[in-house]
């Protein structure tokens, strides 16, 4: 672990460009005064594993077989909405609205505003361009195409959700970049002036073009190099304009302080929650979907509220469960408590006042499971009751649909790939 004070290695100058770079001089001065950051390192607001034990990597060589992979990609095309930019240049009629670029990228256009979550284009989530987690579908839209955007929101620094080509092209704009503490050493390394940056501590904001962006408290952890000493910070969001109010969860395991985030920035009108890339093997770091439905849950005061958004899931496999897996545990999880979700297409812009139509797109392209999809009821069977549990609400075995599922070779199946 690094000693408290301790500065950056020269040899930080030999790194690879998109390593990015450690936090120094003023920016490092409020790092150590950071009351998150404690013995040389940040910490979390309840304590968590940050990677897998020793039993992953025993269960390593049977999860690498080619029958144990295939259901993890889609086995056709990943359907993506044609119409994005037409679409988005009309302003949305309730004020609010939000597009699912895929992964936890997640345009928000609020009070005539446009915030741009997690933004990563690019092709591999990794610092090389032949190797690392490549996309399994292309990006909806053109970055370039992407334009009036205020304000870009960085949840951490991990590769799946700072992208070094992204940031370098929405340099060539005027926007400004909101950031937690520690990561604006990154993006000052790849050329961003610091003028444009805001960067936060949790439960610190900032205002950009008339909206107010919090910072808020997340279970995770950060790192770009090979040594991981937790020197920049990782954040939920909460941005509102006064009028309309959304949360991004970045990337964060369950933890009891979503409920404490409601009550402080909350009612939300929509969350965008992480409920993919879960594990048995890091429970602490990732949300399962009930999980993240747990936490829209108290995020909302102890009953659903607004609409949930699932991201952190459909675009890189990063995890050991079936590519369609987090989409179906959603579905499930909102029925179970009553909760509005929305499940767009790839690039399809929603507005959370408008009805949300179950489209459960990804079943016509995924590896169909062995016990084929289940039935999920079109109203909920249960009403979460005060003090319950999303994990207590599966009150009945799930009905399965299409029980001939195809047992034939799938072999042959091809992974879509980015045009």
């Amino acid at each position: 672990m690094t000693g408290v004070g301790r500065q950056p290695s020269p040899l930080v100058k030999l790194r690879p460009a998109p390593f990015g770079a450690d936090p120094a001089g003023a920016r490092l001065d409020r790092i150590l005064k950071s009351p998150n950051y404690k013995n040389g390192a940040f910490v979390n607001p309840v304590g968590a594993r940050t990677g897998p034990g020793g039993d992953f990597f025993t269960s390593l060589p049977a999860n690498l077989r080619k029958e144990a992979r295939l259901s993890r990609k889609p086995a056709r095309p990943v359907p993506l909405h044609p119409t994005t930019l037409a679409d988005l240049a009309e302003p949305p009629a309730s004020g609010l609205r939000l597009t699912w670029m895929g992964h936890s990228t997640v345009l928000a256009e609020i009070g005539g505003r446009r915030v741009l979550f997690d933004p990563v284009w690019g092709e591999r989530c990794s610092p090389f361009s032949f190797a690392g987690p490549r996309r399994v579908h292309p990006t909806p839209v053109p970055l370039a195409s992407l334009t009036g955007v205020d304000a870009v929101v960085i949840s951490h620094d991990h590769y799946d959700h700072l992208d070094m080509p992204t940031i370098q092209a929405l340099i060539r704009s005027d926007v400004l970049f909101a950031v937690p503490l520690g990561v604006g050493a990154h993006l000052e390394h790849w050329g961003v002036p610091p003028e444009r940056l805001r960067e936060l501590d949790w439960n610190e904001s900032t205002e950009i073009a008339g909206l107010r962006l919090t910072a808020t408290p997340a279970r995770h952890f950060c790192g770009r190099g090979l040594r991981g000493r937790q020197q920049t910070l990782w954040a939920s969001w909460a941005v509102t304009d006064g009028t309309h109010r959304i949360y991004h969860s970045g990337d964060t395991g369950y933890f009891p302080g979503f409920a404490d985030i409601g009550a402080e920035h909350g009612p939300f009108d929509a969350t965008m929650i992480q409920i993919g890339a879960y594990s048995e093997f890091w429970p602490d770091i990732h949300m399962t979907p009930a999980e993240g439905m747990q936490a829209h849950v108290d995020l909302s005061g102890g009953e659903p509220a607004g609409v949930m958004l699932p991201i952190h899931w459909g675009t890189f496999n990063l995890a050991q469960h079936a590519w369609s897996d987090p989409a179906e545990g959603t579905v499930a999880a909102a029925r179970a408590v009553g909760a509005k979700i929305a499940t767009p297409r790839v690039g399809a812009p929603f507005e959370p006042t408008d009805p949300q139509v179950d489209d459960w797109w990804w079943r016509e392209v995924a590896v169909r499971p062995a016990g084929g999809w289940t039935a999920h009821p079109a109203a909920p069977s249960a009403r979460r009751k005060p003090g319950d549990a999303v994990g207590a609400l599966q009150a009945e075995d799930p009905i399965r649909l299409d029980g001939d599922a195809d047992t034939g070779d799938k072999g042959d199946l091809e992974v879509a790939r980015p045009q």
